[in-house]
């Protein structure tokens, strides 16, 4: 949005040239004209204070008779029509006051004003860039009204002139982003941040710039170069550890990389999406260099208080697309030690990989304590009654099917099983009737989803 500003405005300037208009007057008729002049002045004012704009120019066209020439009536009447929406006459009462006196920087912001409410950016430039000459700040302005006109080439001058004298604000570096998301300027700001880092090689936030602008490039050696000298002229920069940290891995640098990303992981500077980034990669690498996975195990740790994103479980998930088992369920139960509420999925994804691994003992007592919470569940019952029968205690195992299938709905596949085990317990209990009962069940099932 372009800076609004307000109208400021001395009386006294007007007052102190009513003498020189009268000079050739007798002193009885100056001070009858002075009065009437004053009268209607003010009346003026008086009446646009109470929003009767076409009274309050009635008055100024009376002093406009004993005035003819003087600048402030045109731009009192300007303030008026632009009151009232007459944008016609505020444009010609502001610019006839800018041609009697083109030194009055007020007379140039009240054309400003009515390009600004007419939209007219283009001729809004023109004006401000006349305003500028009395007052530095209307730079500003002139910034958001090249946004505007996407005069993008102009703009990020402008932001870059202004960020070097007075400092970077919200705003400028959001113009800038949007500037830069248009890859022809990006040259020109890659060219514009070396130049700021030679002047200033403590700040920051110029490599930072920098870096991402060579990232979005796929620049990864301009990536690492700057990234060093980071880390040579600011040694406590985290930032330089984010683009190390990428170096490190491509050089399978292990130990560099686990430095970094301690680092990086510690860091309150470090948005939590580059984070998470960050541990993937290295998961990514401890895949390939075992040796390395102590390392990962500590890294969860900065994700502990992290409430998006359960990190233990995502990477147990990892192993177990890749069937690792044991690093499957170390990474579950690592989980669920970090949560302060009783998972679902994590729990059935921990039963899974116990079965797979042919712990029946612990699946068991898992699952009798998920039922437990979750009575409703079938899925619990499923793996109680499995493990009884994989453990020869059909009996048990015929108790918990039995009970879990009145929780089974609509769901084919945990319904065959269900029969199978069913069908496996009543076998082991020598029942061989009910045994082909639940055996014939599930064929059943298993021919209807054909």
């Amino acid at each position: 949005m372009i800076k609004k500003w307000t109208f400021i405005f001395a009386f006294s300037v007007l007052l102190s040239n009513t003498v020189t208009v009268l000079a050739q007057v007798e002193p009885e008729e100056i001070k009858v004209e002075g009065d009437k002049f004053q009268d209607y002045f003010y009346e003026s004012i008086f009446q646009k204070s109470i929003e009767n704009y076409d009274k309050s120019l009635v008055a100024l066209e009376q002093c406009l008779k004993l005035k003819p020439n003087d600048a402030t009536i045109y731009f009192e009447m300007g303030k008026n029509y632009l009151a009232s929406k007459d944008y016609k006459n505020a444009y010609s009462s502001f610019e006839h006051a800018t041609q009697i006196d083109s030194t009055n920087k007020w007379f140039w912001v009240g054309l400003y004003d009515v390009c600004y409410e007419t939209k007219d950016f283009n001729q809004a430039i023109m004006i401000v860039n006349k305003i500028i000459p009395f007052d530095a700040e209307y730079k500003e302005d002139l910034v958001s009204l090249y946004m505007a006109t996407k005069q993008y080439d102009k703009a990020l001058i402008g932001i870059n002139e202004l960020n070097d004298k007075v400092g970077k604000t919200e705003r400028r570096e959001m113009y800038k982003m949007e500037i830069l998301s248009e890859g022809k300027y990006q040259n020109s700001e890659i060219d514009n941040l070396k130049e700021q880092i030679e002047k200033n090689p403590r700040e920051e936030s110029n490599y930072i710039a920098l870096i991402f602008l060579y990232s979005n490039n796929n620049e990864e050696d301009k990536v690492q170069e700057v990234a060093k000298k980071l880390e040579k002229e600011i040694p406590e920069s985290v930032w330089a550890q984010v683009s190390l940290f990428k170096n490190y891995l491509e050089n399978n640098d292990g130990t560099n990389v686990v430095k970094s990303m301690n680092v990086v992981l510690a860091s309150s500077k470090i948005d939590s999406k580059i984070k998470h980034r960050i541990l993937n990669e290295f998961l990514l690498f401890t895949n390939t260099n075992p040796q390395f996975i102590p390392d990962l195990d500590n890294a969860i740790g900065y994700f502990k208080n992290d409430k998006t994103i359960n990190v233990a479980k995502e990477i147990g998930k990892f192993y177990h697309n890749k069937k690792q088992w044991d690093k499957t369920v170390k990474y579950y139960e690592m989980s669920e030690k970090n949560s302060s509420e009783v998972d679902l999925e994590t729990n059935m994804l921990w039963l899974e990989a116990n079965t797979e691994l042919k712990q029946f003992e612990p699946v068991v007592k898992k699952a009798m304590a998920m039922i437990d919470t979750f009575p409703a569940e079938p899925q619990f019952y499923y793996y109680a009654g499995m493990a009884n029968n994989q453990l020869q205690l059909f009996k048990k195992a015929k108790d918990i099917l039995e009970m879990g299938l009145d929780y089974v709905v609509e769901n084919k596949n945990l319904e065959i099983n269900f029969n199978i085990q069913l069908g496996e317990a009543y076998n082991g209990l020598g029942d061989a009737a009910k045994k082909e009962v639940y055996f014939d069940k599930a064929n059943q099932l298993l021919k209807g989803k054909k």
